[in-house]
C-alpha cells in the first residue's frame, strides 16, 4: 500500500470526528434504501427512508476503494467536512456522514423535483422559453446560497444546472460540494483545474489563479442557459479545445433583447466579464436578484 493511500485513509478516519446533526442516522441500519436516483464516477445516490423518523432522504454512497488516487478520496472526505459548516435554506441539508465497510455514506436532504438541468431540458423539448420571472426566482435563491457559502470562505467551484436541485414546494437548493474549496484567512487564490468545462471561468481554463469571482462566472453561465436553453459556450461537436477557446475569448451568442429584459442581459454580461474584478461579488449579485424579483413579483423580501 502506498504512502498516498495511507495518508488518505488517515484523513478518512477524521470523519469519525464530524458532528452529525442527528446521531441516530450514523449507520446503514437506520435506513430503508430504495432505488438509485443518481450516479457519479465513484458514487451512487439512493432514495432512502429513515427508520428513525420516516423522512425520505438522499443517501450518497461513495466507493472509496474504487478510487485510484488519494486526491479523489480526500475530496470526498472534504465534502463531508464542509457540509456541516453550511446551514442555509437554499443549500442541500446535511444530516450525517459515516464509513461503513469500504464506503463513505453521506445522508442528505432529498430534493424531490429533480434538478435545473431537467427543467431546462423539459422546456427545450416543449419548445418553450423559461419565463423571466422564473429565472429571477431561481437566481434569487441560488445567489442567496452562494452568498452564504462565500461568507463562510467556501467556494463551490462546480455550479451548473445538474447541481441546482428543486423541491416540490418550489424551493431551489444548491448541492454537490464534492470539489468545493475552503479558503483560510491566509488563502486568496486557488489554482486547481476542477469542475465542468462548460461553466469554467477563463482564469481557470487558462490555468491562472482564481477566487470567488469564478463562482460568479459560473452563475452567469447558469443565467444564460436558463434563457437560451443551452450553455453559452456550447459546441455541437463537443470539442473541448473549441469550448475552451470560446471561454477564453468570451465568445457566445447574445441573449435576444426582444425576449428578456435589459437588466437580465446586463447581469449576464457582467457576470461573464473576462476580468474577475469587473464581476459582481455574491452580495451584489443577490441584491440585484432581490431588486428584480420585487419588480417582477411585487412581493415582500425573499432571502
Amino acid at each position: 500500500m502506498s504512502d498516498d493511500i495511507c495518508l488518505s485513509l488517515e484523513e478518512i478516519q477524521q470523519l469519525k470526528s464530524i458532528e452529525p446533526l442527528d446521531h441516530q442516522h450514523c449507520s446503514l441500519s437506520s435506513y430503508i434504501i430504495q432505488g438509485p436516483i443518481g450516479k457519479g464516477q465513484f458514487s451512487t445516490v439512493y432514495r432512502a427512508c429513515s427508520k428513525v423518523n420516516g423522512r425520505n432522504l438522499a443517501l450518497k454512497k461513495i466507493s472509496l476503494w474504487s478510487m485510484v488516487d488519494s486526491k479523489s478520496r480526500q475530496d470526498c472526505v472534504k465534502e463531508a467536512h464542509l457540509l456541516p459548516k453550511l446551514n442555509h435554506p437554499h443549500i442541500i441539508e446535511y444530516i450525517a456522514a459515516f464509513i461503513e465497510g469500504s464506503e463513505l455514506n453521506i445522508a442528505l436532504e432529498l430534493a424531490d423535483a429533480g434538478d435545473l438541468s431537467l427543467l431546462i431540458k423539459g422546456f427545450a423539448k416543449l419548445g418553450f422559453l423559461i419565463p423571466e420571472k422564473t429565472t429571477w426566482r431561481i437566481l434569487l435563491q441560488i445567489s442567496s446560497a452562494i452568498n452564504h457559502m462565500h461568507s463562510k470562505k467556501i467556494m463551490h467551484r462546480d455550479i451548473k444546472p445538474a447541481n441546482v436541485f428543486l423541491t416540490l414546494k418550489g424551493d431551489v437548493k444548491l448541492g454537490d460540494l464534492g470539489i468545493a474549496r475552503y479558503f483560510s484567512p491566509e488563502t486568496s487564490i486557488a489554482h486547481s483545474f476542477l469542475g465542468t468545462p462548460y461553466y469554467m471561468s477563463p482564469e481557470r481554463i487558462q490555468g491562472h489563479g482564481y477566487d470567488f469571482k469564478s463562482d460568479i462566472w459560473s452563475i452567469g453561465c447558469l443565467i444564460y442557459e436558463m434563457t437560451a436553453l443551452q450553455p453559452p459556450f456550447h459546441s455541437r461537436e463537443k470539442n473541448l479545445m473549441l469550448i475552451c477557446q470560446r471561454i477564453a475569448t468570451v465568445d457566445y451568442p447574445p441573449i435576444p433583447s426582444d425576449l428578456y429584459s435589459d437588466e437580465l442581459r446586463s447581469l449576464t454580461q457582467v457576470c461573464l466579464d473576462k476580468e474577475m474584478k469587473k464581476r459582481p461579488d455574491s452580495e451584489q449579485l443577490h441584491a440585484i436578484a432581490q431588486e428584480m424579483w420585487h419588480k417582477f413579483n411585487k412581493a415582500p423580501s425573499y432571502s
